[in-house]
């Protein structure tokens, strides 16, 4: 009994083991305007060639997922956009800059938070989602939510996407 229980083990390792050669990967046809046939989720060229820009070297020859997964050009940008205000959290691979309160000297009794998601490796408008909290001081000295003017919300995106193309630019000029 031993015996067989033993040799179905062993049998059991070596089939798992022989399922790690299998791809598993989904893809997903996408179509945008432009697109001549349907291109599919992580084939689309970004800026950086294929498959992105990888932090740590080609995770496709590692075969870990150890490169970033945002567009670099947005995520400087957005660091950059951001750096006059404290930094709560900045995760370059899961794409969050997350700032902390800031009262800005000229506006006293107001101050405000943003948080940054950049969710693609290409430098695309919607690859950008910015969320802006403003909080100002009430006469009982207590911060009370106010409402951020969608137009802020749309001008610190475009900030943040114009910066991102000059770095682009400056970096094609520079080759």
């Amino acid at each position: 009994m031993k015996r067989f229980i033993f040799a179905a083990l062993l049998l059991l390792s070596f089939g798992l083991t022989a399922c790690e050669s299998v791809k598993t990967e989904a893809k997903y046809p996408t179509r945008r305007p432009g697109d001549a046939d349907l291109v599919y989720a992580g084939e689309r060229e970004s800026i950086f060639g294929k498959g992105g820009l990888g932090l740590f070297g080609d995770k496709k020859k590692e075969g870990e997922g150890s490169g970033i997964t945002v567009n670099a050009y947005l995520w400087r940008a957005a660091l950059d956009t951001v750096s006059f205000m404290p930094i709560a959290n900045a995760d370059p691979f899961g794409g969050t800059i997350l700032t902390d309160w800031y009262e800005a000297p000229e506006a006293k009794g107001e101050r405000i938070k943003a948080n940054i998601l950049i969710m693609s490796r290409s430098l695309r408008t919607d690859a950008l989602k910015v969320n802006l909290f403003r909080q100002t001081l009430g006469r009982n000295g207590q911060w009370q939510d106010t409402k951020v003017d969608p137009k802020t919300i749309s001008g610190f995106e475009e900030a943040i996407l114009t910066r991102a193309r000059t770095m682009r630019v400056a970096d094609k000029e520079a080759e």
